[in-house]
C-alpha cells in the first residue's frame, strides 16, 4: 500500500521519546504496519489505538496484543474514521504515525479538522514538510502551507534517511510536529472560506491575484470587484499568491465572504 517501514531501532525510540507521553493520555498511532512504533508505545501509553488498514497486518496486530487491554486495534482507513468517534474528547488525544506517503496529504487534513487532536507527529516525506513549513515568496509555498498554518504551528523534529526503512524509499524523510492552535483563531465557516480561496488561489498560481479573483469560477468577482476587494486591503492586484502571507488570506477570504 505504499507503506515504507521503520526498522531502525534507535530512531523508533527517539519518535516514540518525541510524542512525550503523559500518565492517563490516549495515544492514537495510524499505520502500524509491523509494529516498529507500537511495541515502544505500548510500553508507555496508557491506552493505545492501532488503526492499520491492512487486514492481514491488522490481525497480526491483535494477536500479538491479545493479551494487553490498554491497546486496542482498529482495521479500517482513518480517512472513514473522525476522531470524535475514536474517543471522547479528541482534543486530549496525541496521534503519531508512518503513513504512506501518498496519502499524507489527505490524512493531514483529515486529522486537522475539527475536533483536533492535542499533537500530530507523522513521518512524511521531506519535501512535503518543507511544504508544510514554507514561507512566502518560495516555490514550496502553496495551499498546504496556508492551510496548516492558519490553524496550527508545525516544527520539525527528526531526519530519517532512506537507509532507516524497508523497502528502501528514494527519498529522504523528516518527522514533522503539528501543533492545533487553541482556541482555534477560525471559525468553521471560515476556515472553509479560506481554504476554498486558497485551493482556486494556487490552482492558478502563476497568474496575478486580481485576475484569479475576477476570471476562477469558484470566485469569479469582475475587474471591478477584484480591484476593489484587493484596494480595501492594500493588496497589489499584480501579487501572486506564493508572495501572500496565511494572515493575508484570511483577511482576503473574510471579506470575500462578507461580499
Amino acid at each position: 500500500m505504499g507503506q515504507n517501514f521503520l526498522v531502525d531501532p534507535n530512531l523508533q525510540r527517539k519518535i516514540v521519546e518525541a510524542v512525550g507521553v503523559e500518565p492517563g493520555e490516549t495515544v492514537l498511532e495510524i499505520g502500524p504496519g509491523q509494529g516498529a512504533l507500537t511495541q515502544h508505545l505500548a510500553e508507555v501509553v496508557d491506552h493505545l489505538l492501532l488503526v492499520e488498514l491492512d487486514r492481514d497486518l491488522a490481525a497480526d496486530l491483535v494477536a500479538r496484543y491479545q493479551d494487553r487491554p490498554s491497546v486496542e486495534v482498529i482495521q479500517d482507513d482513518i480517512l472513514n474514521l473522525p476522531l470524535g468517534a475514536l474517543v471522547p474528547d479528541p482534543g486530549r488525544l496525541r496521534v503519531v504515525g508512518n503513513i504512506p506517503y501518498n496519502l499524507t496529504t489527505p490524512i493531514l487534513f483529515h486529522l486537522l479538522e475539527r475536533p483536533r487532536p492535542r499533537e500530530i507527529l507523522l513521518m512524511v516525506q521531506r519535501e512535503v514538510a518543507d511544504r508544510v513549513l514554507a514561507t512566502p515568496g518560495g516555490k514550496e509555498y502553496g495551499a498546504l502551507s496556508v492551510g496548516v498554518q492558519t490553524v496550527a504551528q508545525a516544527e520539525r523534529v527528526l531526519h530519517v534517511p532512506p537507509g532507516a526503512f524497508r523497502p528502501r524509499p528514494k527519498v529522504d524523510s523528516t518527522v514533522l510536529r503539528i501543533r492545533p492552535l487553541v482556541p482555534p483563531p477560525l471559525e468553521i465557516g471560515e476556515e472553509a472560506a479560506l481554504r476554498r480561496l486558497t485551493r482556486a488561489a494556487f490552482q492558478w498560481r502563476r497568474k496575478q491575484m486580481g485576475k484569479i479573483l475576477r476570471d476562477h469560477p469558484e470566485i469569479a468577482l469582475g475587474r471591478t470587484g477584484a480591484e476593489a476587494l484587493l484596494g480595501s486591503l492594500g493588496v497589489d492586484f499584480r501579487a501572486r499568491p506564493e508572495t501572500l502571507a496565511p494572515e493575508t488570506f484570511i483577511r482576503l477570504s473574510r471579506e470575500l465572504e462578507g461580499r
